[in-house]
């Protein structure tokens, strides 16, 4: 069985995400931990501290408690509308319901531990504002991690044909093998595409056959193309044009400055791609 960990904040990049994990149960057997925490940073804010100076600190802590008494009843109310969502899973799905205060990042390896899939939106309950970016939360998960995440995006969609990015890196070798191994994707329509820096390269068709003969080893028909060009642009254009409703590929490189400073190929294609992600370390 799957043991699925489901990040929610009640977004609605949240309530798609319950959606794919209804669709996830109906291929598979599942069951599923949803995971809320409350930040403990809508407490700590300025705006929130001050009121103990101009309020004096019996007042102040009769606000701060009303606001954690608030925070409770919102809990409450996101996961009730997850367990609303997930009503469409299977009947006897085992599923469990979790409220945390604190930091998600701290807290995440707990609950992942014993997790096969991470399952969380693509953005979080700002996603009216910045549009251009990513959920900062989504992002620190996705890099603490250490077990195969799917980001969900705005609208949910049946999953019927994949998209395998492959480089013949370490996370996308793990990729392949969970294509190979998982009954999740199997029996659906599966694309590899390579991104070569040159026509032709040796290298890169060596890692396409690679992936094509491990495919069609364990049942599938894939379809293989070397493209060439930007990598976020070249395989943004592909799901596109081949209407991919989903993307896997490897998680973030290990180039400090490249990672952390100016991005990544790997932000880069899920800001571009508004399909599903699914992302191995």
């Amino acid at each position: 069985m799957t043991r699925v960990l489901l990040c929610t904040d009640g977004s609605a990049y949240s309530q798609v995400c319950c959606q794919y994990a209804a669709w996830l149960a109906g291929r598979v057997a599942c069951e599923f931990e949803v995971l809320y925490v409350s930040d403990l940073r809508q407490f700590e804010v300025p705006m929130v501290a001050d009121l103990s100076g101009s309020l004096g600190v019996q007042p102040y802590q009769a606000v701060l408690a009303k606001l954690q008494e608030l925070e409770v009843e919102k809990a409450k109310l996101v996961l009730q509308d997850a367990a609303r969502l997930l009503a469409e899973v299977p009947a006897g799905t085992p599923t469990v319901f979790t409220h945390r205060t604190g930091f998600i990042v701290d807290c995440f390896h707990e609950y992942e531990r014993t997790a096969d899939f991470v399952m969380l939106g693509k953005r979080g309950e700002n996603a009216n504002f910045a549009t251009g970016h990513l959920g900062s939360t989504m992002e620190r998960v996705v890099r603490a991690s250490h077990q195969p995440c799917f980001v969900t995006s705005r609208s949910f969609a049946p999953i019927e044909r994949l998209l395998l990015a492959y480089d013949g890196g370490r996370s996308c070798r793990k990729a392949l093998q969970y294509l190979t191994e998982s009954k999740t994707f199997r029996g659906l329509e599966v694309h590899v595409v390579i991104v070569s820096p040159r026509a032709g390269e040796e290298a890169s068709l060596g890692y396409l056959r690679e992936a094509e003969t491990a495919l069609s080893a364990a049942g599938f028909s894939p379809h293989c193309q070397m493209l060439h060009g930007v990598t976020e642009d070249e395989i943004a254009a592909y799901v596109a044009a081949h209407g991919i409703n989903c993307l896997i590929m490897g998680a973030y490189g290990h180039t400090r400055i490249r990672q952390f400073v100016i991005g990544s190929t790997t932000t880069a294609m899920m800001r571009q791609c508004r399909v599903p992600v699914l992302l191995f370390r």
